[in-house]
C-alpha cells in the first residue's frame, strides 16, 4: 500500500521528517528495521563508568533521533524490535552484549517510551526550532531514566540515591551535549526541506 507524496507538507507545523515524501508500507517497515539497526549500532559506542553497570553510550541519541524522525509509532516500534532481537541474541546492546540485562533492563523499557514519546513531540512540530527541540529532547531523556534509574535500584539492591549517582549523574554533560546537537540538527534538516520545496515550486 502506498500513501500519497508529499503527505506531511513542510509548511505545515505537523507531521515528521520521515513522511515529508510519502510513505509506504515497505517503506515504515524498512524505516522500522533501520531506527533499530542504528541503536544497536549506536550501542557498540560505549565507555565503561567506574562504579556503575551502566556505560555511557550513543544509545539515547539515536533512540530519541529515531522517535522524532519516524514518528511515535514507528520509532517506538523499532525499539520493540531493538529490544526483543537483543534479549533473543543478537549482539548488539552496549558493547556487543546480548540477552536480557537484568541490571539496565529498565533503561531499554524507557527506549520504547521515549521513542513513542519523542515522535508524538515531533509530530506536533516540537522539532522545527532549537527551543522547542531542547525541550523534546529532555523530555525523552527523563522518561529513559524515570524508568531506568528505579529498575536500577530495585535489580542491584541499592537505595534510590546511589541508583541516581550511578544511573544518572555521570550522564548529564553527554545528554546536554546531544541535546544541542539534535537542536541544530532537527530545525536545520526542515529548514533545507523548506527551501528545496520552495525552490521547486518555483519551477
Amino acid at each position: 500500500m502506498t500513501y500519497s507524496a508529499f503527505s506531511v507538507h513542510p509548511g505545515r507545523s505537523t507531521g515528521v521528517l520521515a513522511d515529508v515524501w510519502g510513505r509506504s508500507a515497505v517503506r515504515d517497515v524498512l524505516l522500522t528495521l533501520g531506527a533499530a539497526g542504528a541503536v544497536g549500532l549506536a550501542a557498540q559506542i560505549a565507555i565503561p563508568v567506574p562504579g556503575s553497570p551502566v556505560p555511557i553510550t550513543g544509545q539515547t541519541f539515536a533512540v530519541l533521533l529515531a522517535g522524532a524522525t519516524l514518528g511515535a509509532t514507528r520509532g517506538a516500534a523499532g525499539m520493540v524490535v531493538y529490544v526483543l532481537a537483543g534479549a533473543l541474541g543478537v549482539p548488539w546492546f552496549a558493547g556487543g552484549a546480548s540477552g536480557w540485562p537484568s541490571a539496565t533492563a529498565g533503561y531499554l523499557i524507557g527506549f520504547v517510551l521515549a521513542a513513542a514519546l519523542t515522535g508524538q513531540l515531533a509530530a506536533l512540530g516540537a522539532d522545527r526550532r532549537p527551543s522547542h527541540t531542547i525541550g523534546l529532547m529532555a523530555a525523552g531523556n527523563a522518561l529513559i531514566y524515570l524508568v531506568g534509574v528505579p529498575w536500577l535500584a530495585f535489580s542491584t539492591g541499592i537505595d534510590v540515591p546511589a541508583a541516581v549517582g550511578a544511573g544518572l549523574a555521570p550522564y548529564l554533560l553527554g545528554d546536554l551535549l546531544k541535546t544541542l546537537f539534535a537542536a541544530a540538527l532537527l530545525p536545520a534538516t526542515w529548514l533545507l526541506i523548506h527551501k528545496r520545496i520552495d525552490t521547486n515550486d518555483r519551477y
